[in-house]
């Protein structure tokens, strides 16, 4: 409960500062919009030259990239953390953060929380829909109860593996060079693995699950035979308890590791 409650002071006090600065906060809405639009864009002008990639249909793709999207979206909500480094570690932030009894990473998170990336979410949502009455799926009702565990599951291991990024701060004191790279690689997953030599299908699927956050949950819908997909998709869970595990233990040792930010 003093967890919770805690949430809901930093919600209202996010709400305050963006009612202060209203423009702000759809022009951010906005560009989020024109960025996800931009990537449906690509997919579709690609589809306009081939009719098939990986033996995947042009609605099977957008299907794939409408679920991406789901994940993505909470995930920048409630985890964006990507100038940790830079405010908690070089700017010092981090001392006044460990001066308070809630666990240090749940009070980094929400003082970065990003509502309006929810919306990306919704997109993703209307997107995965029409996609999948234009296939013709079935639907059933624990098909909802799927969409949400797998939702939570691939959020689960973005948190994870994002965390152990920030994580790296306690260890070297510039790793923000690493964030691009990892947020290009992780574009990657929403499109068909089977597409990509094996060396990076293996890279994207255990090494960096990226494939776990798009096609292949996404594929337990499609019954997507490639590669198995469609079962690979029932360990998702799994996967993410796993990554976000092992991020919270390497925040929690470096956590430990931490000693001020000096003068």
């Amino acid at each position: 409960m003093r967890y919770a409650s805690l949430f809901w002071e930093y919600i209202k006090n996010y709400a305050k500062t963006r009612l202060t600065y209203r423009s702000d906060f759809w022009i951010e809405v906005l560009s989020d919009l024109l960025y996800q639009g931009m990537n449906l864009i690509f997919i579709l002008i690609v589809f306009q030259h081939t009719p098939s990639l990986g033996g995947w249909s042009e609605a099977e793709v957008v299907f794939v990239y409408g679920f991406f999207m789901i994940p993505y979206g909470v995930f920048s909500t409630f985890f964006s953390i990507w100038n940790f480094s830079e405010r908690y570690i070089v700017k010092g932030e981090m001392d006044r953060v460990l001066t308070r009894p809630a666990h240090s990473l749940y009070q980094v998170l929400l003082e970065n929380v990003d509502p309006p990336s929810l919306i990306g979410s919704l997109v993703g949502a209307i997107i995965m829909a029409i996609s999948w009455a234009q296939l013709g799926l079935p639907f059933h009702l624990l098909d909802i109860a799927m969409v949400l565990l797998l939702v939570i599951s691939a959020v689960l291991i973005y948190a994870g593996l994002y965390t152990a990024l920030s994580a790296i701060s306690f260890y070297s004191d510039a790793p923000t060079g690493i964030v691009p790279l990892m947020y290009n690689i992780q574009n990657y997953g929403r499109y068909p693995v089977n597409i990509y030599n094996k060396m990076i299908r293996f890279m994207l699927t255990w090494l960096l699950p990226f494939a776990f956050v798009g096609v292949i949950p996404a594929s337990y819908f499609l019954a997507k035979k490639t590669d198995d997909l469609s079962q690979l998709a029932l360990i998702t869970p799994v996967m993410g308890v796993v990554v976000f595990t092992l991020g919270l233990l390497l925040w929690n040792h470096g956590v430990k590791r931490y000693r001020g930010a000096g003068s």
